[in-house]
């Protein structure tokens, strides 16, 4: 299980990676000192867990746990705080667990328990594949100005997603639809490649793959019929990867 842990006390994140280092199974991803680099580490790394304060300079944890609830797979999320009255607050903001500092091994074990099983649930294009090797759907159904337009699931490029509404990049241009990215993902997996938590791509349009001019460790998606780049966070990196070297 994938956990990114985020406390602005050093000393309390060197504690969780003590604690969990007792545990198999659970590979630390991130860590992140403030709720704003907790959602852009998140956003990147895909956790399946996120071990968070609650009492942070700026955006607190209670902000950040309610903004991922509202991601089409969000994380599990256990919140660590050294003050009791928390904790209807943190069921409120959709958390799966709740643990007062300072943080006993029975305890985070307890929490784990119940958070074992993934909220995330990440398939494999190829474990989706119909047997035909085609998708469910053969074209995307959109509402524009013009009226309703129907786009060839040969002709898409990407899905990109943001919040509500999905763009649809095709080769004659965009369109927005209403559909979440885990139902299109199901949907056209045979010719589609999950790559970020926001975007699915069309493996016939993938170009190359480039690592941030600045010296991150971010990686980014060259598309055919596209200007745009598309992030690849470093859960999907090996499989797209693996892709590229398989159809280089």
């Amino acid at each position: 299980m994938r956990v990114v842990i985020v406390d602005d006390e050093p000393l309390a994140r060197e504690r969780l990676r003590r604690l969990l280092a007792e545990f198999p199974g659970y590979e630390i991803v991130g860590e992140a000192a403030d709720g704003e680099t907790a959602l852009d580490v998140i956003d990147d790394e895909e956790p399946d867990l996120v071990l968070m304060d609650i009492r942070m300079g700026g955006m607190d944890g209670l902000q950040v746990g309610r903004q991922l609830a509202e991601l089409e797979m969000p994380p599990a999320v256990i919140f660590t705080t050294a003050y009791s009255e928390h904790a209807l607050s943190a069921y409120d903001a959709a958390a799966q667990g709740y643990l007062l500092k300072p943080i006993r091994l029975e305890k985070l074990k307890d929490a784990l328990l119940r958070v074992r099983k993934p909220t995330r649930a990440h398939k494999s294009t190829a474990a989706s594949t119909s047997a035909e090797g085609k998708p469910k759907r053969s074209v995307i159904t959109a509402t524009t100005r013009d009226g309703l337009i129907r786009v060839p699931a040969e002709d898409i490029v990407y899905f990109l997603a943001d919040q509500k509404y999905t763009t649809v990049c095709h080769l004659h241009g965009e369109v927005l639809i209403e559909e979440s990215l885990k139902t299109l993902e199901e949907d056209f997996a045979p010719w589609f490649l999950r790559i970020h938590r926001k975007a699915l791509v069309a493996t016939r349009f993938i170009s190359s793959m480039e690592r941030d001019r600045q010296g991150e460790q971010h990686h980014w998606l060259k598309m055919k019929h596209s200007n745009e780049a598309l992030p690849v966070s470093r859960r999907r990196l090996a499989e797209v990867r693996r892709f590229l070297t398989e159809n280089n």
